[in-house]
């Protein structure tokens, strides 16, 4: 009987000890495979290097898809200003003061009085209306205008033509013979928006001359667009 119950306890005891081994080497298993603090920092630094890296490109890529943008941009502008070049008509006009076949002379008056160059030989564009003496741009850019006026010979009177743009005076032809037939001119270039207005008028108190050879003659014509 104390054998039978010694027989017992002894294997109570063994049981007990295999149950605590078996859970400490469980417990050693599980402390294997959880990683230690020193890793997962590793881990979270190449994880941020490596955003930071695409960052860096993503922005790159993008600086450089807006250059491409700008510059395709500006290639598109520069063909469609070229297409509008192509397509834009030349503009050119010459006229004279008088179509008759005697002298004429025209003034005096006490304020500027348009001049109607009458005598067409040029009309490019049909820019220039002859009824009227006014030359309107049809397109934007520089022109150039020359203007040549007849002198009378008059002691009295001075001769004198201002260039008008829409209803600004701007350059001044004048001169002055008191006895002799003379002439002068004066030219100028203006940037003109479409529709702009370009004439001459007779300066205040003054006379001018033609006959059949054209003294006084108005001309204009496009230098390019803009």
């Amino acid at each position: 009987m104390k054998i039978t119950v010694f027989l017992l306890l002894q294997l109570v005891c063994s049981a007990q000890s295999t149950a605590e081994a078996d859970e400490e080497i469980l417990a050693k298993q599980i402390a294997l495979q959880q990683p230690c603090p020193q890793d997962v920092q590793a881990v979270l630094r190449e994880l941020t290097a490596s955003v930071a890296q695409q960052k860096v490109e993503m922005t790159f890529l993008q600086k450089e898809n807006q250059a491409q943008a700008e510059k395709l941009e500006k290639q598109e502008t520069e063909i469609t200003k070229l297409k509008q070049q192509a397509e834009v008509k030349p503009v050119a006009f010459s006229a004279s003061l008088y179509t008759g076949n005697h002298d004429i002379t025209i003034g005096t008056f006490p304020q500027r009085t348009t001049l109607v160059f009458t005598n067409v030989v040029t009309n490019i564009g049909k820019a220039y209306n002859s009824n009227s003496g006014i030359f309107t741009a049809p397109v934007r850019g520089a022109y150039q205008f020359e203007w040549y006026i007849g002198l009378p010979g008059s002691a009295s009177h001075p001769t004198g033509a201002v260039l008008v743009k829409n209803s600004e005076p701007t350059f001044l032809a004048y001169g002055h013979h008191s006895s002799l037939y003379g002439t002068s001119s004066n030219g100028i270039t203006l940037l003109l928006e479409v529709g702009d207005t370009v004439f001459l008028q007779l300066w205040p108190n003054t006379k001018i001359f033609d006959n059949i050879f054209h003294h006084t003659t108005f001309s204009g014509h496009l230098l390019f667009t803009m």
